[in-house]
């Protein structure tokens, strides 16, 4: 037991990096299993000896202190079914001010700002795309509350009227990341001034991510289909990065992935030989098929099925992380006087372009002021290029995906630490 427990300590800072302590904290669910496994250890190492009435009433009351800490901790709470007539109460029949955390941009997804049971919440309004029953709703909802994570905003609740769903999430002060890189009244400034600064968001945002697809616990894989910079949260001092809008495809219906709930859900070739070929899964044409997306994030895949995968997370993803890299937008359009039209730029492209023709200090955001490590900008670059890649099987898995930013992020740390002026040394640039 000892062997096997050092060998998952050794990858920890790879497969898990949200334990260690350069990264963010993590939550006091991820320490369960560790208690656990030590639980476990102990005991099978001394099952096998002859213990004596006080080594097992020393077991049994470290057994108990166990117990006690573990109902100690934090229980996530119930999820909540709101009433249609407590939301329109909160929010003045929803029309007090609706909250943009993104003021620059006009947000398609109508959303209030409120008190709800004492908490200062935040309503979401989607169309509500399948028809749930009451308990139905009330399951997905409290196998969606059980995931906690500190890169994701906590979902409290819903409610279901008419064709419309409104979700509760608990109220996170801070801006979003296309605010805290494109703010339009002060173009030439940025909160996001440091390098150190956009490897946090980065390395929180993977994190999240990794954590929805791979380690929810559920027996169903996750998607959060909503991934943009406008759907990215920067708080404060830290600048720590939440994902919003967890949960919103599953409770409304934007993904198939979320329809085998059974404990042992088969595969989809097994299912194929039984029922036959999905036709959601077969689709070409999105013409019958309404779905939502965002110009700029959707893979190819996406545009052509509207069918929303973990691999299109991916793809969404990676053009965040090229939107933290440069501060560009993932579509620009700019006047080109000698064709006389205009000509739309990409930030997947000029991405490319900058690691083909080696200009990539020039693509990287000019505010960094040439402040950080080219061959850590490279590697990320890089890497997000390959979750852009057209192919989806070519794009690697989130979980690859966190445990090549951490390392990216520790290397950034040396750097930062290396590139600090001593103390205790005084400069003067008057004649002598």
């Amino acid at each position: 037991m000892c062997k096997s427990k050092m060998s998952v300590d050794a990858t920890q800072p790879v497969s898990t990096p949200r334990r260690t302590p350069q990264l963010a904290q993590p939550t006091a669910s991820s320490f369960e299993p560790s208690i656990s496994n030590t639980l476990s250890g102990r005991y099978t190492s001394t099952s096998s000896y002859k213990l004596s009435s006080q080594s097992q009433a020393s077991t049994s009351s470290s057994s108990t202190s166990l117990s006690i800490l573990k109902d100690s901790l934090p229980v996530p709470e119930n999820p909540i079914l709101y009433d249609y007539s407590e939301l329109c109460a909160a929010t003045n029949n929803f029309l007090s001010k609706r909250f943009n955390p993104t003021p620059s941009s006009s947000s398609s997804t109508p959303s209030w700002r409120c008190t709800l049971r004492g908490k200062d919440a935040v309503i979401f309004q989607r169309k509500f795309r399948v028809k749930l029953s009451t308990p139905e709703l009330r399951q997905r909802l409290s196998t969606l509350c059980r995931s906690h994570h500190t890169s994701i905003t906590k979902l409290l609740g819903a409610c279901v009227s008419s064709d419309y769903a409104f979700l509760v999430y608990e109220f996170v002060s801070g801006a979003s990341l296309a605010a805290c890189l494109r703010n339009p009244n002060n173009p030439n400034y940025t909160v996001l001034s440091t390098w150190a600064s956009r490897m946090q968001i980065a390395t929180d945002l993977a994190q999240g991510l990794d954590y929805i697809h791979n380690s929810t616990g559920l027996n169903v894989n996750l998607v959060h289909n909503h991934i943009k910079s406008g759907s990215v949260l920067v708080t404060e001092p830290h600048f720590n990065a939440r994902l919003c809008h967890f949960g919103a495809a599953q409770l409304c219906g934007e993904t198939d992935s979320y329809t085998h709930l059974d404990p042992n859900p088969k595969s989809r070739s097994e299912i194929e030989a039984v029922e036959g070929p999905d036709p959601k899964l077969n689709r070409t044409s999105s013409r019958n098929n309404q779905f939502e997306g965002v110009r700029g994030y959707m893979s190819p895949e996406f545009q052509a099925s509207g069918v929303a995968t973990q691999k299109s997370d991916v793809y969404a993803f990676g053009v965040v992380l090229l939107e933290l890299l440069s501060g560009r937008e993932p579509f620009k359009y700019r006047f080109d006087k000698t064709m006389g039209d205009f000509i739309r730029t990409s930030v997947v492209d000029s991405a490319q372009a900058a690691i083909r023709h080696g200009g990539l200090r020039t693509w990287v955001d000019s505010r960094l002021k040439d402040s950080f490590p080219v061959e850590v900008a490279e590697k990320l670059t890089r890497l997000a290029l390959e979750c852009v890649h057209v192919d989806p099987d070519q794009r690697p898995s989130m979980g690859r995906v966190s445990g090549k930013i951490s390392k990216l992020y520790l290397e950034s740390k040396f750097w930062s630490d290396n590139m600090r002026a001593p103390t205790g040394i005084s400069v003067s640039l008057a004649p002598r």
